[in-house]
């Protein structure tokens, strides 16, 4: 490609403001009314969220789909031999962005990252469809395949190796949590003029809140 190609395009927000009121001092709650609200206005895999990590040379980013949460975090599952996974081994630090351009919201977790118990992996593999819980035997994940013939190939043979019987979670999966201690909401306002609310978590478990210029 030559030349510079631009892309910019102007877009006005008008739908909605952010009150210090109206989204209270529990972060994750209000999160959860977003959420909420984002799956109810049919925004599309309005679960989907950015998940930055810190690599050996470079930070990485991909999009994940959160699976639950709570006041301890985010979870989501994935390959514990992904690069995702073996980057939060390494370094915990990690972050994530929701971003509804229906609602013109954004929310953005920041914090530190770990395996969840056996206990939640094993839950929530089971609630799995059996192809989803044999991919995850078939697949080394972020390793070069010769093509996808051969892929399937091997998700084949997995599926005869477990024909007739429970698929059961493979230790190299499970489940995540990004624990944060800082999250930030951003409500689109026209001007440019966005309201920005973020919150940083003290040792007690409470949280601060403040405003931030757009």
């Amino acid at each position: 490609m030559q030349g510079e190609k631009n892309v910019d395009t102007r877009t006005q927000y008008a739908l909605a403001e952010l009150t210090e009121s109206a989204a209270g001092m529990d972060p994750l709650e209000l999160f959860g009314q977003w959420l909420a609200e984002a799956e109810k206005s049919g925004c599309p895999d309005h679960n989907a969220m950015i998940l930055a990590t810190v690599g050996s040379a470079s930070i990485s980013s991909r999009v994940v789909l959160l699976r639950s949460f709570s006041d301890l975090g985010l979870i989501f599952h994935t390959n514990y031999n992904s690069r995702k996974a073996l980057d939060i081994e390494r370094d915990p630090r990690a972050a994530a962005t929701f971003f509804w351009p229906s609602l013109q919201r954004q929310v953005r977790f920041e914090g530190k990252a770990e395996r969840t118990t056996v206990e939640e992996s094993d839950s929530y593999f089971l609630s799995r469809p059996r192809e989803s819980r044999i991919a995850a035997w078939s697949s080394d994940q972020s390793r070069i395949t010769e093509g996808r013939e051969a892929m399937e190939e091997r998700y084949e043979r997995w599926s005869e190796r477990f024909e007739g019987r429970e698929v059961p979670r493979p230790e190299h999966w499970g489940g995540i949590i990004l624990h944060p201690v800082r999250i930030e909401f951003w409500q689109g306002r026209n001007n440019r003029m966005h309201d920005r609310l973020a919150y940083e978590r003290f040792g007690d478990g409470s949280w601060e809140r403040m405003r931030l210029q757009p």
